[in-house]
């Protein structure tokens, strides 16, 4: 959900401060970007294999870039699905516009972007400069990891939910610490953890100055953020724990599990890949993953602290949106766990809250249960008359590699 451009390609203005100054010109932004190229170099530890493309565009050509964007990656019958799955598990509500919330986000946020079709850096004409320096080079690194990764492939939506955040972690946190390490070389980022809270603090308010974004629902401002700041501290582990490499190729996180818990990425605790159904008609499938369990369970209490332990150990989920007649849809949602108390305890805290969310002409089942011996937990919401609660759609755990999931890492 959200990642209609390719990775990064609308940059925050992070950290922006002071006085709106005169707009650059042309000349003097690739002034400035050739004086950040080697800085950028450094931070991110790669050589540029050939000069990055950098141009400027007005705002209304970058509308038009972002309409046809999210046409081309997020068509009505994919748009459609999401929004119908977001609204079945309460994350967004029934009446949003999707489409335009969406564009209207990432217009009202964007300063500079990379697009990976082009191979091209562009910036929005009228940038303020305090904002331009720190996209500029947020945006070096983003071109710079396009010439050693196919950033298009790694955000293909034919991937699973889960495993495009945890790669969008990855380079949107790259881009964020070594954009930083470039602009202040001095500082030994890693041991100023005061820093990172002030840093947290400043790009949560800056967000919440933005109307669109601070009016959206959780699960999107959410899943807005966490690329820049949970893949920063994904990162900032990596280069401690292997300081020689990258975490691209076989060392890319393949879930948001190996994002917020990096001794599980160090372990080698693979999601375990499910796929519901029976070959039925469905009209949108996919996972949630732990972080947006995590949100969903926030949203559903009202406490992160409550939606970080019902998310814990993790081990793989899978749902399905059938058609139920009409405009009904039925949800179907299996989840399996690392451990039988966690398994439980998922089992318990959706049992007291899907309830308040009822919806008239519906039901629900919630139930513990096992996958090929794994702890799970199922949950169906579907209309009362819907055909198939005589057989729900079982479920499977996919060995075959299907779902693009490697099984390796180094």
């Amino acid at each position: 959900m959200l990642r209609f451009v390719s990775t990064g390609a609308l940059c925050v203005a992070l950290l922006a401060c002071g006085e709106r100054g005169e707009a650059q010109s042309e000349r003097r932004v690739l002034a400035t970007a050739e004086e950040l190229l080697p800085k950028v170099e450094r931070a991110v530890g790669l050589p540029f294999k050939q000069p990055p493309r950098i141009a400027v565009r007005s705002r209304e050509q970058v509308s038009r870039y972002l309409v046809r964007k999210l046409d081309d990656e997020m068509p009505p019958d994919m748009l459609h699905g999401i929004a119908t799955a977001y609204r079945l598990f309460g994350l967004i509500p029934d009446t949003l516009d999707l489409y335009s919330l969406l564009l209207a986000l990432y217009t009202e946020q964007v300063v500079g972007y990379f697009d990976p079709d082009s191979a091209t850096l562009y910036v929005v004409a009228g940038s303020d400069p305090m904002q331009l320096r720190m996209v500029l080079a947020h945006e070096l690194v983003h071109a710079l990891q396009a010439q050693y990764v196919s950033i298009d492939e790694l955000l293909d939506p034919g991937r699973t939910n889960d495993r495009r955040t945890a790669a969008q972690a990855v380079l949107e946190g790259q881009a964020t610490l070594a954009s930083l390490t470039a602009l202040m070389p001095d500082q030994d980022f890693d041991a100023m953890p005061e820093f990172w809270n002030t840093y947290r603090f400043a790009l949560t308010q800056q967000h919440e100055l933005m109307p669109v974004f601070s009016s959206a629902p959780l699960i999107i401002r959410e899943v807005l953020i966490f690329p820049y700041l949970g893949g920063a501290d994904f990162v900032r582990w990596f280069n401690r724990e292997y300081p020689d490499t990258v975490p691209f190729g076989a060392r890319l996180p393949v879930s948001t599990e190996q994002i917020l818990h990096p001794d599980r990425y160090g372990e080698g605790d693979l999601p375990i890949e499910l796929a519901v159904g029976d070959g039925s008609p469905v009209l949108y499938s996919d996972g949630l993953g732990e972080f947006e369990i995590r949100v969903l369970l926030t949203q559903l209490t009202g406490s992160e602290s409550v939606g970080r332990a019902g998310a814990l150990a993790w081990g793989g989920d899978r749902y399905a949106v059938i058609p139920a007649g009409g405009d009904e849809y039925a949800l179907v949602w299996w989840s399996v766990w690392d451990a039988e108390r966690a398994a439980d305890r998922f089992s318990i805290l959706l049992s007291r809250l899907w309830p308040d969310r009822r919806a008239a002409g519906r039901r629900h089942v919630i139930e513990r249960l096992t996958v090929e011996r794994l702890p799970a937990v199922r949950l169906i919401d579907a209309p009362v008359g819907w055909e198939g609660w005589q057989l729900p759609p079982g479920v499977r755990v996919v060995t075959d590699g299907s779902q693009g999931i490697s099984r390796e890492i180094p």
